[in-house]
Order: C-alpha cells, then sequence, then structure tokens
C-alpha cells in the first residue's frame, strides 16, 4: 500500500476514536457562518487529523471543514472531519471522516472510515476501490428502471430548482431511498445502487467520494456533466445510467458551489 494511503487511513482511524468518545453524548451545538452545525468533536477530530498527514508529508497543502487552508507544495490534503454532523449529533451511526489527496487539480487517492459502524473504503488512482473485504465494484445494470437512485436532502433540489427533474427521475427509476452524506455514495460504491444525487456540497464533503466511486468502476461528475468537486453539485453512478441522468438534471439551474 502506499505511504501517503496508509498515513490517511490512519488519521482517518484515529479521527474515529476522537469521534466515538464524543458520539452519543451531551453536546453543544454551535452555528459556522452558513448555519451549518458544528461541534467540538468536529474540531478536534480536524485537527488530529492534519497532525497525522503534516506530520508525515510536511509540504502538502490541507484544506479542512473547520479550519480553512494550510498552504504547502505539490499535493494538497482535502479534509470532511465527521461527513454527517447532523447524524453524528442526533446519535444516528452514519457518519463518517472523509481525507483526499489533490495532486495537480486531480483527486489521486481517497479514504472513508465510519467510526461508529467500523466501516473503510479506499481507493487510490489506478489501483482500484477496497473496502475491509477486498475489492468493490458498481453494478452492472444498464437501466433507469432497473436502478435504485439514492439522493440527500430533498428540500435543498427543490429550493435550487432541481424539482421538475427529480420526479422525472423517481417516474423512470425502479427504486429510490434517501441516504444522506457520504453514506448513500457507498452503495453506488459497492453495486447496491446505480446512482446518487446531491447538491449544496463543498470539495471536502466530495474529494475522497470522487475517487472511490471512479476506482471503483463508476463515474462522478457535477450536474453539467463535468469531473469535478468544486461546482456544488454531485452525480455519482456506475457510468451506465449517468447520461440518461444528466439529461434530465443539466438544463435546470445550478445550485452552483465555493471554492
Amino acid at each position: 500500500m502506499d505511504k501517503r494511503l496508509e498515513i490517511a487511513i490512519a488519521a482517518a482511524r484515529a479521527a474515529g476514536e476522537i469521534a466515538l468518545k464524543y458520539f452519543r453524548t451531551a453536546l453543544t451545538v454551535e452555528r459556522k457562518a452558513d448555519h451549518s452545525p458544528v461541534t467540538v468533536a468536529d474540531r478536534e477530530c480536524e485537527r488530529r487529523i492534519v497532525e497525522v498527514l503534516t506530520k508525515a508529508f510536511p509540504d502538502y497543502g490541507v484544506v479542512g471543514e473547520e479550519f480553512g487552508t494550510r498552504e504547502g507544495a505539490g499535493a494538497r490534503w482535502i479534509v470532511d472531519p465527521i461527513d454527517g454532523t447532523k447524524s453524528f449529533i442526533r446519535g444516528i451511526p452514519y457518519f463518517a471522516t472523509l481525507i483526499g489527496l489533490e495532486e495537480e487539480g486531480e483527486i489521486i487517492l481517497g479514504v472513508i472510515y465510519a467510526p461508529a459502524i467500523d466501516d473503510l473504503l479506499y481507493a487510490q488512482k489506478g489501483h482500484g476501490a477496497f473496502d475491509k473485504s477486498g475489492p468493490i465494484h458498481v453494478s452492472d445494470r444498464a437501466t433507469l428502471r432497473e436502478s435504485m437512485i439514492v439522493f440527500g436532502g430533498l428540500n435543498v433540489l427543490r429550493r435550487a430548482g432541481y424539482w421538475p427533474a427529480f420526479e422525472q427521475l423517481v417516474e423512470r427509476s425502479g427504486r429510490q431511498r434517501g441516504y444522506g452524506d457520504y453514506f448513500g455514495h457507498t452503495f453506488v460504491a459497492r453495486g447496491q445502487a446505480e446512482a446518487m444525487i446531491e447538491i449544496d456540497l463543498k470539495p471536502w464533503d466530495m474529494a475522497a467520494l470522487k475517487i472511490i466511486i471512479e476506482e471503483a468502476g463508476g463515474r462522478f461528475t457535477d450536474f453539467a456533466g463535468v469531473p469535478s468537486i468544486y461546482t456544488g453539485t454531485a452525480l455519482a453512478t456506475n457510468g451506465r445510467v449517468h447520461d440518461e441522468i444528466l439529461d434530465l438534471v443539466r438544463h435546470q439551474p445550478n445550485l452552483g458551489g465555493r471554492r
């Protein structure tokens, strides 16, 4: 295993230990400038992740959800210490640490670690995607009618103007389930669902997910079909139903995102 991937996994596991210390305890919840919740657990996890990563690779930069950007040379880590903070706060076990590594504008490795369910997924460009059982791969279902579609928050889709497209997607697909945050993407990567659709995202929400989906044989783009983590929208699929879904969403108003 590449040392960078090994260290990223170690950092994610270290953060998981901290998260579990606070999980299902009486937490004080603060609000950030964008009104999203944050807790002491988010901050402590990010500090620990950055500590582990920068000790091993002091020249690399870091972009984190809680503490912003630490400039570096060459590659940079993109970190979400607790993806699914709202679930974490409410005692729901589907939250995870996400760590991606970006080099020359491309995500080259990613790690997902969900400590409450001890679930680990990881990938490195050109080497495939894995969980603790071994290699994982997207499904080979080729039509929407036989596909399961996974989605995040419905209200944010509605407010951003994507409701007509989503209604058509529901009508054309075989099954639909709501599994937000990182969690829905793991179903796609493991071949348990064919597509995950989500908006109002930041780069740290997507970096690790993108490479894992791609190395599992799938496709990850924004709603315009661009393989970017910087536009705020995400469509992750098994690749075979991707274009059909893009045809539905690409002509709707794009929510956009911030770098």
